[in-house]
């Protein structure tokens, strides 16, 4: 079973409000939303995990040599004695009710080859992992946690709460606070919860196959054979799963027609806020996917031939699982078209209308259950397919592997 332990972590000691100085994870981070981060703090931890090259350094060894001097300056400093951290988000969810989720950070043992306690549910992409890679050789830290799903019901009973050592609050309204823990008997206890069971990754694949190949290149190290880990029980009411939307981008002029292959395209008003709202929420009661480009949106339902491609190639876990049903029966259709990813459709929809794409395809989230059928099962669902929110604050605690 999964090992999970107590760390030294490395913390912003100028201040217990630490909303200027964390980021998002770095995959979520624009250039624009870069340049505030930028400009928020000196000291902001998107300098970290997103840095500049400085001549004659790579931005790699840059973020090094930051950490460093922020360590040396008294900006950072290491905890005297380790510690799990209980860590809370409160926010308000899609249906606009608040909501929290809580879990705890601490040091997850890194699995040997057969090992199966801690669960992919997304496949990667190779230049994420390299690019994480190279920071991870330059720094020699867990900048950012990793987010695991614990299988074993009760861990949320065993988090502290009382006051927060630390607090931030993000641009989207979420509250996150950080406690630590140091009492021997609590951190036991939560030892032993996080073991009892399979944990499945959420969030952080790249960064946990880059810890994997980090630690095979270090045989002996115990520093590299642990990674920065966020716990959350898998339970539906602590967890908001958002979908991840496909913009298509150099598109083939006759799409919809391509499209028509293998769905009825039936065209269903214009591209507006108010349309794409409605026909989402439409899209979530029924097994049909949505078409936006512009000149309007489309509902697109699969053919039954295409419905009996998706039964031969797909496992029973994934039949409904859009990403994976856009990948058999859509993708072949757009030929040497590129896509990207966002998580909110009315954005995605708007990047339509002002020309950034040349089209989407809207996909619905996919629910907490086929999350635990697919971990189970021991399948992967595409890459970029759930996205969790909120997203825990890169900056609240980093996790140096020498220390």
């Amino acid at each position: 079973m999964p090992d999970f332990l107590p760390f030294r972590g490395t913390r912003y000691r100028d201040a217990s409000d630490l909303s200027s100085v964390v980021a998002p994870p770095y995959d979520v981070i624009d250039e624009e939303e870069r340049a505030a981060l930028e400009a928020a703090d000196p000291h902001n931890a998107v300098r970290l995990i997103l840095p500049h090259p400085a001549p004659p350094d790579d931005e790699y060894t840059h973020a090094a040599a930051d950490l460093a001097a922020w360590l040396a300056e008294g900006v950072l400093g290491v905890d005297p004695v380790p510690a799990c951290y209980g860590y809370e988000m409160r926010f308000a969810g899609a249906d606009d009710a608040p909501h929290v989720t809580r879990g705890v950070l601490g040091a997850l043992a890194l699995p040997h080859a057969d090992d199966t306690d801690v669960l992919a549910h997304e496949r990667t992409l190779p230049k994420a992992r390299t690019d994480r890679l190279a920071l991870l050789h330059a720094t020699r830290a867990n900048l950012d946690p990793i987010w695991c799903l614990s299988l074993a019901p009760g861990l949320t009973e065993l988090l502290p709460s009382g006051p927060p050592a630390a607090t931030a609050t993000d641009a989207a309204g979420t509250a996150h606070a950080l406690t630590p823990i140091t009492d021997a008997e609590h951190l036991d206890a939560l030892r032993a919860r996080a073991a009892g069971a399979p944990l499945v990754i959420a969030d952080g694949h790249h960064r946990f196959e880059t810890a994997c190949t980090y630690s095979g290149e270090h045989p002996g190290d115990d520093g590299a054979a642990r990674i920065l880990t966020l716990v959350v029980e898998l339970d539906e009411a602590m967890l908001d799963v958002r979908a991840i939307h496909r913009l298509l981008h150099r598109t083939p002029a006759d799409l919809r027609e391509r499209l028509a292959a293998v769905a009825t395209v039936e065209a269903v008003g214009p591209n507006r806020e108010a349309n794409v709202q409605r026909l989402m929420g439409e899209a979530r009661a029924g097994d049909t996917l949505l078409f936006v480009d512009r000149d309007g949106c489309a509902r697109l339902t699969l053919t039954e031939a295409a419905t009996r491609q998706l039964d031969e190639q797909l496992p029973t876990e994934l039949r409904q699982v859009d990403a994976a049903r856009f990948d058999v029966a859509v993708r072949p259709q757009l030929g040497e078209t590129e896509l990207s990813y966002r998580d909110d459709a009315v954005t995605v929809a708007a990047l339509v209308a002002k020309g950034a794409a040349d089209a989407a395809v809207l996909l619905r989230p996919v629910t907490v259950a086929q999350i635990r059928a697919a971990a189970e099962a021991r399948i992967r669902m595409p890459e970029k397919t759930t996205f969790f929110w909120p997203k825990p604050r890169t900056g609240m605690v980093f996790r140096r592997l020498d220390d």
